[in-house]
């Protein structure tokens, strides 16, 4: 298949030693997006999963991608190096709002994105904030936005058409299943001054917001932060082929 086939859908996941986090849900949002699109099986889908997880290393940092692409459309896997994770990020914020064509794919708008992204990078920022038309948080470039308002932790509205992130997925059920209360809030950017702010994905997980760029937002303390990563740091499983099976129905 051609590096540059149209890219229908796509995930990806963080392989550390052979152990990964929420393989379920990756496995869950991409079959999802796949049969949504009615041209794989669910049975092709299976058998994908089973043959990628067997070939995936069991030393090493990797950050392989799954992708439903080309025309026909088939499956294939991307084995890639993981490339350096970090703990904090300066966010930029761009001036035009969110244009994606598939927010809630991963896939269709990757392309879009990644320049984005380096845009973002030539405003001394690692990644940019996604709005809607009016300004409201949906997400950034290549991660989710979480945010603390005191002690109840926030996400965007459901409403908006957003990608359903996987690190993000999870923080939500932890913090429930801890008793911390958890709301859905539609913020502006100026809203977040002075709020702890969080970036969630497969690659970093958890990374705290030191800096906005492009608004006259400041961050907020990250009194949340270190606990709360170093949580989900641990929540690492071996690779487990047979996992796949059970989890295509599975958030």
């Amino acid at each position: 298949m051609a590096e540059d086939a149209p890219l229908l859908v796509a995930d990806s996941l963080l392989v550390l030693d052979g152990s990964v986090r929420s393989l379920d849900r990756h496995v869950g949002r991409f079959t999802r997006s796949c049969l949504e699109l009615g041209v794989v099986t669910a049975e092709e889908l299976d058998r994908f999963w089973r043959e990628t997880i067997s070939a995936l290393p069991h030393t090493g940092a990797w950050f392989p991608r799954v992708e439903l692409a080309g025309d026909p459309p088939s499956l294939r896997l991307r084995l890639r190096p993981a490339p350096a994770r970090g703990e904090h990020v300066r966010v930029w914020v761009p001036d035009a709002p969110d244009r994606r064509r598939s927010p809630a794919c991963k896939g269709p708008d990757l392309h879009a994105l990644t320049s984005l992204r380096a845009e973002a990078e030539s405003h001394g920022a690692q990644e940019a904030l996604l709005r809607t038309a009016d300004g409201i948080v949906v997400e950034a470039a290549t991660s989710s936005v979480l945010w603390w308002e005191d002690d109840v932790l926030c996400s965007p509205p459901e409403e908006i058409p957003a990608l359903p992130g996987t690190t993000a997925g999870l923080v939500r059920d932890l913090a429930a299943a801890r008793g911390i209360r958890t709301a859905r809030r539609a913020r502006r950017v100026d809203d977040l001054t002075g709020r702890e702010v969080w970036l969630l994905n497969a690659l970093h997980g958890i990374r705290l917001v030191t800096r906005w760029i492009g608004c006259d937002t400041t961050p907020g303390s990250g009194r949340h932060f270190t606990p709360w990563r170093e949580r989900v740091e641990r929540l690492r499983t071996p690779l487990n082929p047979l996992s796949a099976t059970s989890a295509g129905g599975r958030r």
